[in-house]
């Protein structure tokens, strides 16, 4: 009886001492989440301030500063453009605030580069503290190839960004026609085919391949149904038999 009364006695105490232990890490958890939480501030908005203006904001907060970019923009120049983390972001204290800076307006005069070639452009608009913005090249017959035909802005107007997008045509479109399904045929019927819809670009790989005919065409490039421009390239892979084959009756 005495040494049952002195285990149960013992698992009492364990159990006591278990539930002591976790309240204590409970609360110490708690502790920890709620020192946490009191060391963070909502991120105020900070568009539109001077970074004078911005940094004194920020410094009642204990926050930091970094000015990421300087862009030109409609606002006025030093004030704030953008900024991440967005307002009303719980952040930590000692966290940056990360803003571009506006320039102020561009106040350029897009100079003329219709009728100039894209690499003459490019030089024009640099010189005038501009850049080339989207290039669109569509296919044009009767135009000539890599000159401006269109900009915009309008040349003579005031930028409002350091991009002008310029209409710059291919040329006319290089013929084309579908490739046909040649594997299966003889190598000299898919070359012939080839050469009348006027593929110049034409390569023969001979490949030993003993399960199928000699000078049959057994793999294709482009695949059959691809659009192919007769500029090319096409290749056709013939069946030749294997080495030791060779003269064998």
């Amino acid at each position: 009886m005495e040494f049952r009364k002195r285990i149960e006695w013992l698992t009492r105490v364990g159990l006591l001492l278990f539930i002591f232990t976790a309240v204590a890490f409970l609360s110490a958890v708690t502790t920890i989440r709620i020192a946490i939480r009191s060391h963070e501030v909502a991120m105020p908005n900070l568009v539109g301030k001077s970074v004078t203006d911005a940094q004194s904001a920020l410094d009642k907060l204990h926050l930091g500063l970094r000015v990421a970019d300087r862009v030109y923009d409609k606002t006025p120049a030093g004030g704030i453009v953008r900024q991440s983390p967005s307002p009303t972001v719980s952040v930590k204290e000692g966290q940056f605030a990360h803003v571009i800076v506006s320039l102020g307006p561009l106040q350029v005069t897009v100079p003329t580069v219709e009728g100039a070639s894209l690499r003459s452009a490019r030089i024009a608009l640099l010189q005038a503290g501009l850049q080339l913005g989207e290039v669109t090249a569509p296919y044009l017959d009767n135009q000539a190839a890599d000159l401006v035909l269109m900009q915009a802005p309008r040349p003579g107007t005031q930028a409002t960004n350091p991009h002008v997008n310029v209409l710059s045509p291919l040329g006319p479109r290089t013929a084309s026609f579908v490739m046909p399904f040649f594997i299966g045929l003889n190598a000299t019927e898919a070359q012939r085919a080839l050469t009348s819809a006027g593929v110049s670009r034409i390569k023969i790989t001979p490949v030993p391949a003993m399960q199928w005919p000699a000078g049959t065409v057994i793999d294709q490039s482009p695949a059959a149904g691809s659009r192919l421009s007769v500029d090319g390239p096409a290749e056709i892979k013939v069946a030749q038999p294997a080495s030791g084959d060779v003269g064998s009756n």
